[in-house]
């Protein structure tokens, strides 16, 4: 495994960490009696899987269900100081309700401190003042800090970027954990604000957010080829210093077998990635043209600009997806998410748009006359059953 300097931690982090949304039994809370045996030795053997193979950074969060409870039988078992574990809590206006979350954490791990405990979920200005205000969540970790309960303090995020940077540039956090992989690198400005402040930087779900790369469509095999997808994608973040490691959502120990892979190819990655991304850029340009590719998402409204509160950029993107790569289930799968997903998926889809007149909040966009059409398309593409959060199914 290689190691990357977790920013001003001085953890050494693994470049794959395991994360903890995928091995669990259920997305609620239940008593530990109702956990299938089998479920539990599975989880048991991945834990085992990845500590094997150096990843000692189990990452997990109060909002995963049985995660933590079932984590709980294994870790005690572990040579704690080998171990970086990470948890996430989601902050609350009601700083008792904040603690409240983290003891049952703690419990449920059955440890006596974590490594990292992140905010879990900074997506909004609003929820970060009320995380800064004082008596907020934050001055209630650092509470937790000073009582060894926590050594590091770090934020998650499925907000937009001003959001991301605004709440680096603090500098109250030691690391960050953001969505950022080849087909959505809008967060860029986020990891160079994380650099600057010596913040670890941690990817989100790089293989199911980058894409549904564990079941990619053929046309995007083909493209990037001679790699997986998902090496394709692993590699490219890590060709990136500035990215210390990437969660693997493992669900058995076989799951990590496809990411090796990507180790191999670290000394020489643009070897690989260099003749790849030039295959996808020009398979983007041939089917939806130059002109589009460069400039469809400047002067685009958000959502909270556009009538309806239609997430323009979003459905926009998603529409290049299957367009140009095929990626139809991954944009059906997050399409039907807009007006469902609240401050993590923000915004709704195009299923009324129109009813609704755009021509004020495109003025902006050179493409504001053919934009509304687009939309209307892409709702007849994507369009269907409504989708919840995991966390909410």
């Amino acid at each position: 495994m290689h190691y990357r300097r977790f920013g001003r931690t001085e953890l050494e982090m693994p470049i794959f960490s395991c994360g903890g949304m995928r091995y669990q039994y259920k997305w609620q809370d239940v008593p530990a009696w109702q956990v299938p045996q089998e479920n539990q030795r599975n989880l048991e053997a991945t834990i085992q899987r990845s500590l094997e193979l150096g990843i000692n950074h189990i990452e997990t969060a109060r909002g995963y269900g049985t995660s933590e409870m079932q984590l709980g039988e294994i870790l005690p078992k572990l040579p704690r100081e080998k171990l970086i574990i990470q948890t996430k809590v989601s902050p609350t206006k009601d700083v008792k309700e904040f603690r409240k979350q983290f003891n049952q954490s703690l419990k449920f791990l059955q440890l006596d401190y974590v490594d990292l405990l992140a905010l879990h979920g900074i997506n909004t200005k609003e929820i970060l003042d009320y995380c800064l205000s004082p008596g907020g969540c934050l001055d209630e970790v650092r509470k937790l800090q000073e009582q060894g309960k926590v050594r590091f303090i770090g934020f998650s995020t499925h907000g937009p970027t001003d959001v991301i940077t605004k709440t680096i540039e603090t500098d109250y956090f030691d690391y960050v954990n953001l969505h950022w992989y080849y087909i959505n690198q809008g967060n860029w400005p986020g990891i160079e604000a994380a650099t600057k402040h010596d913040m670890g930087v941690f990817i989100i779900s790089p293989s199911d957010k980058g894409g549904k790369l564990y079941q990619p469509p053929e046309k995007l095999v083909k493209l990037c080829q001679p790699l997986s997808p998902m090496v394709f994608n692993n590699l490219f973040c890590l060709s990136h210093p500035q990215v210390h490691t990437l969660s693997l959502g493992a669900s058995c120990p076989t799951d990590f077998d496809e990411h090796l892979k990507t180790l191999s190819l670290l000394e020489n990655p643009q070897d690989f990635l260099a003749p790849i991304i030039n295959n996808l850029e020009k398979e983007a340009i041939k089917i939806l043209g130059e002109t589009w590719v460069k400039t469809w998402h400047i002067g685009l409204p958000g959502h909270h600009q556009t009538p309806g509160n239609i997430n323009i950029p979003i459905i926009l993107w998603l529409r290049n997806l299957v367009l140009a790569y095929d990626m139809l289930e991954y944009a059906k799968m997050r399409y039907n998410l807009l007006g469902n997903g609240g401050h993590w998926f923000p915004g709704k889809n195009a299923e009324k748009v129109q009813t609704f007149d755009l021509k004020a909040c495109l003025s902006q966009s050179s493409h504001r006359d053919e934009i509304p059409q687009l939309l209307a398309e892409a709702h007849q593409l994507l369009g269907g059953k409504s989708v919840q959060r995991l966390s909410l199914s």
